[in-house]
């Protein structure tokens, strides 16, 4: 199995790679939103996860976003997909963002997490997958829907996305033996997919945790 792992501050990690190197983007950054509705109690992932032994990881501050979204589009090389997952919320700052460093926006990806969970004003059921590309790269399967059904990940590692769900932007957006790296690797999820398609994996995450549950993870296959 072709993987790498690291364990730094992601736009640290990001500059450490070649430009145009890296053949998909599939993400999860820890947003700022998530620390806004901790405080006012409108979301149960707090510091300390009720489901699980995992401590929450520190979030990523939205001025920070446009480094971010600089250096994904640096290392991905031309004619290359980024899916970035992220909230309602921080939606509205990643667009923009993401087309002023350069990439084309094309839609947001609904993932539709099937079991409901928790929420102040109706409660939550679904993720935003945003699609971005740089240069023009035609997708595997045009026959691929923009809502994704597959059932949220129950009492796992925080934010933990189905490697099913993963599968599907990996194999619509690489062919065997393609570079998919994420700098906010969490559990790991992302990377499972990657190598069960064949695909090489890059990973990298700043909590040690993390680390030591993808190593795991990637060694068991």
């Amino acid at each position: 199995m072709n993987f790498r792992l690291s364990q730094y501050d992601a736009i640290s990690w990001l500059k450490s790679i070649e430009s145009e190197s890296v053949d998909l983007v599939v993400t999860d950054p820890p947003y700022e939103s998530l620390e806004k509705h901790r405080k006012i109690g409108t979301t149960t992932r707090l510091k300390q996860s009720k489901s699980s032994s995992n401590v929450w990881f520190e979030i990523l501050p939205n001025e920070r976003l446009e480094a971010l979204m600089s250096e994904l589009y640096r290392v991905l090389k031309k004619n290359t997909h980024c899916y970035i997952f992220c909230d309602q919320e921080t939606m509205f700052y990643l667009k923009p963002i993401g087309e002023k460093v350069g990439f084309k926006f094309w839609k947001p990806i609904v993932w539709d997490k099937q079991r409901i969970g928790m929420g102040y004003h109706y409660r939550a059921r679904y993720e935003f997958i945003l699609f971005f590309e740089k240069g023009k790269r035609k997708l595997n399967n045009l026959g691929i829907p923009d809502v994704l059904g597959y059932p949220r990940v129950h009492r796992g590692y925080p934010t933990e996305k189905p490697v099913d769900l993963a599968k599907v932007l990996i194999e619509q957006s690489t062919s065997e033996g393609e570079l998919v790296i994420d700098p906010f690797c969490g559990s790991g999820a992302f990377g499972v997919a990657a190598l069960e398609l064949d695909r090489d994996y890059w990973g990298n995450d700043t909590n040690a945790e993390a680390i030591k549950l993808t190593s795991t993870r990637l060694n068991q296959l």
